[in-house]
């Protein structure tokens, strides 16, 4: 069965625009997944350490039989196959970061992957190119995307294509 997935996209190192672009591509060609949409890019302000660079965000639109965390494990590869390190510290700069926010109307709550993402409501980052794309979206908990965007000021952030 298909499932709605939104993926959260951002980088910050090494041309981030790039970045973006070959990760759209990379989720477009994954196996039993189609790449329905995706948003404009945006410059956001960085969370966590102020002394990095300005991070480039999207949200994309796939339908996927995979399941989460085959998905995930996907992610995580495309994120290794550009350049992705991990490292300890959190919210660091980074090539290449691909976050499930949402999958279908699921709710899930995993040691690897908690559905959905659980700071989206408060990232305009995130909920202004997910509006893009689904304006009239519902999460799993009733809650709309409008609502969710009028608790969230369109702040810090530079509409780039």
């Amino acid at each position: 069965m298909m499932e709605r997935v939104y993926i959260g996209l951002g980088s910050n190192l090494a041309t981030p625009l790039e970045q973006l672009r070959s990760a759209l591509t990379a989720l477009a060609a994954l196996p039993q997944t189609r790449l329905a949409a995706y948003s404009a890019f945006y410059a956001s302000d960085p969370l966590g350490p102020a002394d990095q660079p300005r991070y480039v965000n999207a949200v994309a639109a796939l339908d996927s039989q995979l399941s989460p965390l085959a998905l995930l494990d996907a992610l995580q590869t495309i994120e290794l196959e550009q350049g992705r390190t991990r490292k300890a510290e959190r919210w660091g700069p980074r090539t290449l970061d691909l976050d499930i926010l949402l999958f279908g109307s699921q709710q899930l709550n995993e040691p690897r992957l908690i559905v959905p993402h659980y700071h989206m409501h408060a990232r305009a980052f995130v909920l202004y190119p997910l509006a893009e794309i689904a304006p009239e979206l519902h999460l799993p908990d009733g809650r709309t995307l409008a609502e969710l965007l009028s608790a969230c000021p369109f702040v810090g952030l530079e509409r780039l294509t």
